[in-house]
């Protein structure tokens, strides 16, 4: 797969100078569940240390959406909670994002999934910024 960012790859440790990662969240908050997927892959893959979890953790509430587009709330219910899992260690600010939101919504549509409820009507979750 050809290189999705527009300059040169920052140093490995600043993630947050990496155009891709504004990219990706430009993608999530519009709900381009797969495109978010395949940039954030993509640094995932070329990223170590722990940062690489955040990130881990984004792709899979991502993929959790997709499922949850394709009707799979199984498969959805089951990446929520791994992301959330993913994303508990990490503070408030982590990567630049405001992820107290983030987790917010993310448990309010895991919550409603385990009730065996659509999360249709609930907000969806948003990458913005941290404060």
């Amino acid at each position: 797969m050809a290189s999705r960012h527009p300059g040169p790859v920052p140093p490995a440790d600043d993630l947050t100078a990496d155009p891709r990662l504004q990219m990706a969240a430009g993608l999530f908050n519009a709900g381009e569940w797969y495109a978010c997927h395949d940039v954030f892959e993509e640094i995932w893959h070329e990223t170590q240390g722990p940062d690489r979890a955040a990130l881990q953790g984004f792709l899979q509430i991502a993929v959790a959406h997709l499922h949850l587009q394709r009707g799979n709330q199984r498969g959805a219910t089951l990446l929520l909670g791994e992301g959330l899992g993913r994303l508990a260690p990490f503070p408030a600010d982590a990567l630049g994002f405001n992820l107290t939101l983030l987790r917010a919504r993310v448990a309010d549509r895991l919550n409603c999934l385990q009730q065996g409820n659509d999360p249709g009507a609930l907000p969806l979750p948003v990458l913005t910024p941290a404060a």
